[in-house]
């Protein structure tokens, strides 16, 4: 069995029931997620040894997303305690013309103020066969962007595979800053997760004649996106998500994954969603437990982005499918019917 280490921020989210407005509300639905908590949820669902770092407080609030993820069988036991408080976010789901809305309360959380002497990354990598991070750990500033750098430098001293999804966030940091720290922690990276819009916002690498906000897609320009990244960073593999928004509550979705040499693309879905909130980390998580398994690539995205289609008709972030079930999407079977 492969083991998979992920590294990042797990957070309380907080939404109101159903389609409710945050200005409706008067009760909130509590979970817990997180960019590479969600990827490893979906990697222990797969049936892979999936463990978790991060530092959280060590209080009872702490331990509720300690016991989220264990619940799903992800390896806790490197996960730090400590720190002031849980990072919060607020989630309103869109519907039809109507866009959803993210709203951060995660300043001064526990892994924002985490510092270099709290993770010895040679006991928490040991036995590792894959590390796992997105752009959204170092945006939290602090020591973070060196913490994941300490990390970067001992996968490439062990030679364990990383991965890592750019995961742009315009709230946590400039575009100008996001590159400058990108650019010198992404050359330790093997395979790069991404969108056409985290490419342009992180690196200035463009999607040529393709628009996000009226469904336009050009596959050879997200061919000549992953092949700037491949020869600027030296990444081995590069898989894009390519969404199609036609509302907020139907969107086409796909993937590309370019092995260096040739691209690859999943076919399309129409998806009519229930919550997109962590359909680009059930691709990352597929895409890792796909390229593990050594399938042929066309096989890897297929299943990437079957895994990701139905991550979006499940409640919250985590994605709560199968290996069986995704392989049967993406084997072409996609009525819905109900299976007795």
């Amino acid at each position: 069995m492969k083991r998979i280490v992920t590294f990042g921020e797990i957070m309380m989210r907080l939404n109101p029931e159903g389609y409710g407005r945050f200005v409706q509300a008067d009760r909130f639905e509590a979970s817990y997620a997180g960019g590479e908590a969600n990827v490893a949820v979906s990697l222990a669902n797969y049936g892979n040894d999936a463990a978790f770092c991060t530092k959280v407080p060590a209080h009872e609030i702490g331990q509720c997303a300690v016991n989220a993820l264990r619940h799903f069988g992800v390896d806790t036991s490197s996960m730090v305690r400590g720190g002031p408080r849980l990072g919060v976010y607020f989630v309103e789901k869109g519907a039809s013309q109507r866009g959803g809305k993210v709203i951060y309360d995660r300043a001064n959380s526990a892994i924002a103020l985490a510092k270099r002497e709290d993770f010895d990354w040679n006991a928490i990598l040991a036995g590792a066969d894959w590390f796992h991070w997105t752009g959204i750990t170092p945006a939290l500033g602090g020591e973070l962007p060196e913490i994941v750098l300490d990390a970067l430098k001992k996968c490439r001293e062990k030679g364990i595979t990383v991965s890592c999804d750019l995961n742009y966030r315009g709230k946590l940091w400039t575009r100008e800053k996001a590159g400058e720290v990108m650019s010198r922690l992404i050359p330790y990276v093997d395979v790069c997760i991404g969108n056409e819009e985290d490419a342009a916002d992180v690196f200035g690498i463009h999607a040529e004649d393709s628009d996000v906000s009226t469904g336009r897609l050009n596959q050879e320009g997200y061919i000549s996106v992953a092949k700037q990244i491949c020869k600027r960073f030296g990444c081995k593999k590069v898989a894009i998500t390519l969404r199609g928004s036609l509302s907020a509550s139907d969107n086409n979705w796909a993937g590309m994954l370019y092995d260096g040499e040739k691209a690859y693309f999943s076919k399309n879905y129409l998806i009519h969603i229930v919550d997109r909130v962590g359909g680009g980390d059930s691709f990352g998580g597929g895409l890792i437990h796909a390229l593990l398994k050594e399938w042929q690539p066309q096989q890897v995205i297929e299943f990437a982005a079957a895994a990701s289609c139905l991550k979006q008709t499940i409640e919250h972030d985590f994605n709560l499918v199968s290996e069986a079930e995704a392989l049967t999407l993406a084997g072409g079977n996609a009525s819905g019917r109900v299976q007795r």
